[in-house]
């Protein structure tokens, strides 16, 4: 078998694949999403299993779970300004807040009460801002966004069906700029749509084929994986400056880490890739 290092190159880094990074002690569920935290873990989401998150250490070992009790389908998972943890529980209805060692602290929406003209009908991402407040992307059985309050009060939603300037067929994936900008991966309408926070529509990014999630590193360049399967990155103003093929399946998910290095959560057959920042 041959062991050829694979490369791709984003922009101006370029990083080494290793396949099959994570190694769970029990295998994976369908995994959806992954985070990492301000000490480097990887925080896996996966759904279908009495493990709704798994934790891995800097070298792919698992070394702890959390949300067992409180999550029922994870879909995506997104982290906090003060290092907690936003999840979008899709099936449950609900975006459950944790702080960082994995215990509920905040619930929005009713459990396991889909609504039809209100917050959730299996919602699919949620981004929160400095200041607290909490933007949610609605996307399967509604087609909206909510803006939320820090104390969980809803101050607004816009959206609705449609692939107009600020409608949606699909909002899968949810973020926060440096901007104040809210940016929503609108998925079968093909784009990004960027909004300001009162909802006002500003832009929207094409070229994108299903784009899935959005992360925004701290360079505030911006991650959009879609299902070509690929990558492409970004600046704020929306200027392609790289794509590349970094997983085999499709990247439902995607993070990066301190020291540049990149982790994707593939669609099945399930694994967990690392993008090691090479140079």
């Amino acid at each position: 078998m041959s062991d050829e290092r694979y490369t791709v190159i984003l922009g101006d880094r370029r990083y080494a694949i290793q396949r099959k990074w994570a190694r769970p002690k029990k295998g994976f569920g369908f995994l959806s999403d992954l985070m990492v935290d301000g000490e480097g873990r990887v925080h896996v989401a996966q759904r279908g299993t009495d493990q709704p998150v798994v934790v891995f250490d800097r070298d792919g070992r698992e070394i702890g779970s959390w949300g067992e009790g409180s999550l029922a389908e994870p879909h995506y998972i997104n982290a906090t300004p003060d290092g907690g943890m936003l999840v979008a529980d899709r099936d449950a209805h609900q975006v459950l807040r944790f702080d960082r060692d994995g215990q509920v602290v905040k619930a929005l929406g009713r459990r396991h009460w889909p609504s039809l003209d209100a917050p959730f009908n299996h919602p699919t991402a949620a981004a929160e801002t400095t200041d607290g407040e909490i933007f949610v992307a609605d996307g399967y059985g509604n087609s909206s966004v909510h803006r939320f309050a820090s104390d969980g009060s809803l101050i607004r939603t816009w959206g609705g069906r449609g692939s107009g300037p600020g409608a949606f067929t699909t909002p899968h994936a949810i973020a926060v700029d440096k901007l104040d900008r809210v940016l929503v991966a609108d998925r079968e309408n093909n784009r990004v749509q960027i909004f300001d926070r009162e909802g006002n529509f500003l832009a929207e990014w094409g070229d994108f084929y299903h784009p899935m999630q959005i992360w925004i590193d701290d360079r505030d360049l911006v991650f959009v994986t879609d299902q070509i399967p690929r990558i492409s990155l970004l600046t704020l103003d929306g200027t392609l400056i790289g794509r590349c093929r970094g997983a085999i399946n499709g990247a439902h998910g995607l993070s990066g880490d301190a020291d540049g290095n990149l982790y994707l959560s593939e669609l099945p057959p399930q694994e967990v890739t690392r993008l090691e920042r090479l140079g």
